[in-house]
């Protein structure tokens, strides 16, 4: 790298779970290692698409739902690869001002984000490389400082990521550090897998991520609702995930909560 150019190895011969997850979305970004894990995954736990799929219609629901209650500044922890549509299309379809910023751990990830995340003209979208299990250098990090103000109230979201984050990195120390870090008025939005509904199906999903050197945690309800300790969740409250603010197209769907194996809630600072 004589020439100062940073060359990212992508890995392909391994399998990463973002682009995994790309795959059970229906997106491109993936390639045959990955199809390969998420086939081993979609035999374990055969709604795996489901679950996956839920996931990503839970963040546009509760983005959707923000966005039109007035928030105008958007934090996505662990975005993975930008599979269309995302966070910042959703919020600014009804916000054009909305500011987005987008954070990831992984290179691989911001390879493919710089090279498919465009904003709205009138808004901002933004990624910046960080980790979750360092809150400080998240919170600290001069893009995230000059994109938003730390005055008005900003959402944060940690969509199906903090069953990434196993106990050894202190997932409520962490969580509870960046929701001290926003004013009040700011919101926070998770959603979390759950072996309460099918925990033998979970276990095995979980081997089969820690195989692929990325080792996951399940979670219960309880668990789960401790994120959210001191903050106001919004109604209807900590829910499996198909029964957070439904679409009416998905009101009546026929999925079962085992299908989903996931809980999802948004709570207010007061």
């Amino acid at each position: 790298m004589g020439n100062g150019t940073d060359v990212v190895d992508l890995q392909l011969d391994r399998p990463h779970s973002a682009r995994m997850y790309d795959y059970f979305l229906g997106g491109i970004t993936n390639f045959p290692a990955d199809r390969d894990a998420a086939a081993k995954t979609i035999a374990a736990f055969p709604a795996t698409l489901i679950a996956a799929r839920s996931n990503r219609a839970f963040m546009r629901r509760s983005t959707h739902y923000l966005a039109q209650a007035g928030i105008e500044q958007f934090l996505d922890i662990g975005t993975g690869i930008p599979t269309s549509p995302n966070l910042h299309e959703v919020a600014q379809s009804v916000n054009p001002r909305a500011r987005v910023v987008y954070t990831d751990n992984d290179p691989i990830v911001l390879t493919h984000a710089r090279a498919l995340l465009h904003s709205h003209p009138q808004g901002s979208t933004t990624y910046l490389p960080a980790d979750i299990t360092d809150p400080t250098a998240l919170l600290d990090h001069p893009v995230l400082r000059s994109a938003f103000d730390f005055d008005q109230p900003i959402a944060l979201s940690l969509n199906a990521l903090l069953h990434f984050v196993t106990e050894p990195h202190d997932p409520y120390g962490i969580v509870q550090k960046l929701k001290d870090a926003l004013p009040s008025g700011s919101h926070l939005i998770i959603s979390h897998a759950t072996p309460d509904f099918d925990p033998a199906a979970i276990a095995r999903v979980t081997g089969i991520y820690k195989e692929a050197g990325t080792p996951i945690q399940a979670r219960t309800r309880d668990q789960i609702a401790r994120f959210f300790t001191d903050w106001q969740l919004l109604d209807p409250g900590l829910q499996p995930i198909l029964r957070w603010r439904p679409n009416p197209d998905e009101a009546h769907s026929t999925l079962t909560d085992a299908d989903a194996a996931c809980y999802a809630g948004v709570a207010r600072k007061l």
